[in-house]
């Protein structure tokens, strides 16, 4: 199991990484390469490694294009989490006000123009705010990010390394296949005590990337 201070560094640096790449996200990039490198060899740093070579290497106009193509305009590829377990109903806006609320507790305000539930969010929260309690909560959201992951993987694009980074971090293998995600859903993933059941929603989830 990776050490409570590298999983720390691992949640904050794809919190940064999973943002909409503006000029403030990659005036960071350099800080967070230093943050990966230092990281002992293992999955997470791997492949965060892998996903920051792609930033070296690409323009900030295509980075900008594929973030927006890419998380903007695919259903499949929504970084906030409660749009897999409840969809647009009023299920979603009590589960956004209880994350509030237990982000409250850690003393974390969240800016005006954000959401909860949105994944770079919540691993701020894990990174500067509970560790414990934001490991925990990517674990009972573990169905939707390796949803997440598997649509990110079809789409052909490089952030699934971020989100591998992510799921690296949690107990148990990844599912292979959309079919496995959706039986961990039911079932729960390893050493989680409540299992979810993900809804196949269509609807876009509200509020879209920030920029």
């Amino acid at each position: 199991m990776i050490a409570e201070h590298h999983a720390a560094v691992v949640c904050q640096a794809a919190s940064v990484l999973l943002r909409y790449p503006d000029e403030d996200v990659r005036d960071r990039v350099p800080l967070v390469t230093g943050a990966v490198t230092a990281l002992p060899s293992g999955a997470a740093r791997s492949a965060l490694t892998r996903f920051l070579e792609h930033l070296a290497g690409t323009s900030p106009r295509d980075l900008a294009e594929h973030y927006v193509a890419t998380f903007d305009r695919r259903r499949r590829c929504c970084l906030y989490l409660t749009w897999w377990t409840d969809g647009e109903t009023r299920r979603r806006g009590q589960a956004l006000a209880t994350l509030k609320d237990r982000y409250r507790r850690s003393c974390l305000e969240l800016g005006g123009n954000e959401l909860p539930d949105y994944l770079p969010v919540v691993l701020e929260y894990a990174a500067i705010g509970d560790l414990a309690d934001g490991l925990a909560l990517l674990q009972e959201h573990r169905a939707g990010i390796e949803l997440l992951r598997l649509a990110l993987r079809d789409a052909g694009s490089p952030y699934t390394a971020v989100v591998e980074a992510v799921c690296a971090l949690l107990p148990g293998p990844s599912p292979q296949d959309r079919a496995a995600a959706q039986r961990l859903a039911r079932s729960g993933p390893p050493q989680e005590t409540v299992g979810l059941e993900l809804e196949p929603y269509d609807p876009a989830p509200s509020g879209g990337a920030r920029r």
